[in-house]
């Protein structure tokens, strides 16, 4: 809990939840927001792959923290340009929706709006879910597969 409040205060403290802030971002006229994600990017890149090369262990399921390189595809170029053509429009992100509701900025609730009206498409549409990150292990239960619930595992 405290590392959701820390993450919030981080997000208030820093603007992001700013429709100033992120507009003059999409506009080009302040490269602040840039500079923040690519700090951000730069800092999980070094601490993911330092967790490869140390081959520590996940938290939950154990398992050595590892990926395959994927390669581009087309899905990844228009879920980025529907990601977007949101963003461009809402001023926002879909991550401070809940802060601007917290703060009483009424217009998140078109953002969130947005956002439920895309994941609905998405269901009703034909399309299935997206492949799994990662293959299951040899002989692991799918999830949700295990002890019923109020059961002791193994």
């Amino acid at each position: 809990m405290s590392r959701r409040l820390a993450g919030l205060g981080v997000g208030l403290v820093f603007g992001m939840t700013s429709p100033t802030v992120i507009r003059g971002a999409l506009l080009f006229q302040h490269a602040y927001l840039f500079l923040f994600f690519a700090s951000a990017v730069l800092t999980a890149t070094v601490g993911c792959s330092l967790l490869r090369r140390l081959r520590v262990r996940s938290l939950i399921g154990d398992e050595p923290i590892d990926w395959d390189p994927q390669p581009l595809e087309r899905r990844h170029i228009v879920g980025s340009v529907v990601f977007g053509i949101g963003w461009g429009i809402a001023d926002a992100c879909p991550g401070p929706i809940a802060t601007q509701l917290g703060q009483g900025a009424w217009w998140g609730l078109w953002t969130l709006a947005g956002v439920l009206m895309g994941v609905w498409l998405f269901l009703r549409g034909e399309i299935g879910e997206t492949e799994p990150a990662r293959e299951p292990r040899a002989g692991a239960a799918p999830l949700g597969a295990g002890a019923p619930s109020g059961a002791a595992a193994p």
